[in-house]
């Protein structure tokens, strides 16, 4: 049995993707991390501080979306998202879903909270230096572990998506849209879209928001 704990509009919203694209049966168990009073400290047994995503397979508990998305991947192989060991896609399938937590998020979010550092001040550098190697990669290959469709993918293009659309300091490379553009119609991709918005309009929090923002 796999539960998946998710909130909407969140980094949650990328192993949304990668469940639907796996195609396996699984519980969602929504956390409201925007409720007022916080999260209830009773789920830090899942994930210590208290964020999402973490999923429980078969009783074992999985936090980080690279571990996630690693895991899930390796243990649902018939959807051949996860470059087999020995396969020479396995190396930047890897290091491609790390780099998008340990760089490409923290040096968005970086950008986006208006923090000044040198490159040697953080583990996950510089955000130029971040956007220009998406760029190299993305001009070279199709996807971001080769020339086919993996569980990075649901990863990478989450985060250069949300970089891009909503908090809008992502540059739009050309390399960047046509990567979008390239997974934007997969049926997947489309069938999480839509259960992340149904499920953010009925979230407490984020209806209180909305109505805020409509006053």
């Amino acid at each position: 049995m796999l539960k998946f704990y998710f909130a909407p509009w969140s980094r949650a919203s990328s192993i949304l993707w990668l469940i639907e694209e796996l195609g396996v049966d699984h519980e969602i168990i929504e956390i409201d991390i925007r409720q007022e009073g916080g999260v209830p400290e009773d789920y830090r047994r899942i994930q210590p501080n208290k964020k999402v995503p973490a999923i429980e397979h078969d009783g074992i508990v999985v936090t980080e979306r690279a571990a996630i998305a690693i895991h899930l991947a390796d243990a649902f192989p018939q959807a051949g998202l996860a470059p087999a060991i020995g396969d020479p896609m396995r190396a930047p399938y890897l290091t491609m879903l790390v780099y998008c937590d340990a760089v490409l998020d923290p040096a968005m979010a970086a950008r986006a909270h208006g923090l000044t550092y040198e490159s040697n001040d953080y583990s996950f550098g510089l955000f130029d230096d971040m956007v220009a190697y998406l760029d190299r990669v993305l001009t070279e290959r199709p996807f971001a572990a080769g020339d086919r469709f993996t569980a990075a993918d649901t990863q990478i293009a989450s985060g250069i998506g949300y970089g891009i659309n909503r908090l809008k300091i992502l540059p739009e490379k050309p390399s960047f849209k046509a990567y979008l553009e390239r997974v934007a119609d997969r049926p997947a991709k489309k069938r999480a879209d839509e259960a992340d918005q149904r499920m953010a309009m009925a979230t407490p929090s984020l209806q209180k928001w909305m109505a805020a923002q409509q006053g």
